[in-house]
């Protein structure tokens, strides 16, 4: 069994255990996420099974989108309503202040992560020395916020729809956009709708897919490894190319080749490998060959 399982995740579970629930259902395949959800945090979790975990570091680069809703007023230790309320104020804001804000994260923006994140600094994780009481020194990142649109504002409470690149922490901008309104702010609620072209609204709940595990239909349920990656090349080659493949030899084929990384099929559509363009040689490369499981 190979593809990627689009789950719909509950609030108050963790990703962890979400993945440890469908391995139980799924009994002899690898199985793994494509980036973590807070437990507070709703919506996409896209599973790998089988070979398709092979692609997750591609899948989880990918774009993501998000609605959240953050209340204005309070700032917390962890930027989110799971932390400790330590600061409160009087929230006089409008709809125009807001907006006036929100420009100040468009675009290519530094960041910093939020001490309470699984950042590893010196080897440790960032929240595990903030728990010990350590002092924790986060290092700004570039983040990219392609779009964030004010939806709906009752306040003390803002609505923001959410298009930003892998790596960007929507409890710093609940946080900072706080700071920047002079009010403070936590994120209160968050739900993924979209990584890369993978949408919550073909996920499935626990509940589904813990029926389909008893009708032995999951396997209807996987989108295709290589449908992941929408914008990818995507090369067809003969049996003979196919079995230099299998033995990690480069290639020539039809198609023009360019320095990415491109998804190798069969005639048939089993997906062969990850391959990455020489043009100084007019080959592809394997980079990642899958073996029938």
């Amino acid at each position: 069994m190979n593809g990627w399982l689009l789950v719909d995740k509950p609030t108050g579970a963790t990703s962890h255990t979400i993945v440890d629930k469908v391995r139980s259902l799924i009994d002899g395949c690898r199985i793994g996420h494509t980036g973590t959800l807070d437990p507070f945090a709703t919506g996409l979790l896209v599973l790998g099974i089988g070979h398709a975990t092979r692609l997750s570091e591609y899948v989880i680069k990918q774009s993501k989108k998000y609605t959240a809703v953050v209340r204005l007023g309070q700032t917390t230790t962890t930027y989110d309503i799971d932390g400790e309320i330590i600061d409160e104020k009087s929230v006089n804001i409008n709809m125009l202040d807001i907006n006036n804000a929100l420009v100040k994260f468009q675009g290519s923006v530094q960041q910093i992560p939020p001490i309470y994140s699984a950042i590893k600094i010196n080897g440790e994780r960032a929240y595990k020395l903030a728990r010990a009481g350590k002092a924790v020194k986060m290092k700004s990142r570039l983040v990219h916020i392609y779009q964030i649109n004010l939806i709906n504002y009752n306040m003390p409470d803002v609505m923001l729809e959410i298009s930003c690149s892998s790596g960007t922490y929507v409890r710093s901008i609940a946080h900072d956009l706080g700071q920047v309104l002079g009010c403070g702010a936590h994120l209160l609620s968050l739900c993924r709708n979209q990584l890369g072209g993978l949408q919550l609204n073909n996920a499935y709940t626990m509940d589904q897919i813990s029926e389909a595990s008893s009708n032995e239909s999951i396997n209807s349920m996987l989108i295709a490894a290589g449908d992941a990656l929408p914008n990818w090349k995507s090369l067809v080659v003969d049996e003979d190319t196919k079995k230099n493949i299998r033995h990690g030899n480069s290639f020539k084929c039809s198609h023009s080749v360019t320095s990415d990384l491109a998804l190798a099929y069969d005639k048939s559509g089993e997906l062969i490998a990850v391959v990455e363009g020489q043009p100084d040689f007019g080959n592809w490369q394997p980079r990642k060959v899958f073996l029938k499981q």
